[in-house]
């Protein structure tokens, strides 16, 4: 298959594309990604970059990809947490599309590096400049309240109303004979 490959021979989508050309994958069995990425290219292709040699054959130290984090995550994190995705879905075609989140971020930054908020504001006057700019910001719905707190009250006052009313047709039917019967008493002498 093309992904058993290195990389240098050619990036993933490339062998694919000429596997199909070359009709070893028929075109109802391209795989999912593949016009995605023909659509939305990425600006740099990839590179092979081959590894440098070990010496002695020993490593100094693991191979481990560390955690990368940018100041500006902990402000996505909680923009998303916030006000969560938004109403719009993002526009890929567009090359010059600017989300909300990265808006509110760079806003957030700007107000930051004024210095004349306190951090501990900031995140809402970030939301009211935006605001002020014309930039409407729904924060997501709270969290639901449970039915069980709900359903006793609920349940405790529906009884109470069905007794009444229970109690009331009771009093109306024994009303109704009562009537019935003095009726009946004033007829039969």
């Amino acid at each position: 298959m093309a992904g058993s490959r290195l990389e240098k021979f050619g990036t993933v989508f490339t062998r694919v594309r000429d596997l199909m050309r070359a009709g070893v994958i028929k075109q109802s069995e391209k795989p999912v990604w593949f016009d995605v990425y023909a659509a939305f290219p990425p600006k740099r292709d990839p590179l092979y970059v081959k590894p440098a040699r070990e010496l002695r054959g020993k490593r100094s130290r693991e191979d481990v990809v560390p955690d990368i984090f940018y100041k500006e995550d902990d402000i996505r994190a909680k923009f998303f947490e916030v006000y969560g995705n938004g109403p719009r879905a993002f526009d890929l075609s567009k090359a010059n599309f600017v989300s909300t989140c990265q808006r509110f971020v760079e806003k957030y930054s700007e107000l930051e590096s004024r210095g004349d908020v306190e951090k501990e504001v900031l995140f809402h006057e970030t939301a009211k400049a935006l605001l002020a700019e014309g930039i409407v910001l729904r924060r997501r719905g709270g969290p639901m309240v449970a039915t069980e707190l709900r359903d006793p009250v609920l349940d405790m006052k529906l009884t109470d109303m069905l007794a009444e009313q229970q109690k009331d047709s009771a009093d109306e039917t024994q009303g109704e004979q009562t009537q019935t019967q003095t009726t009946e008493n004033q007829m039969s002498p």
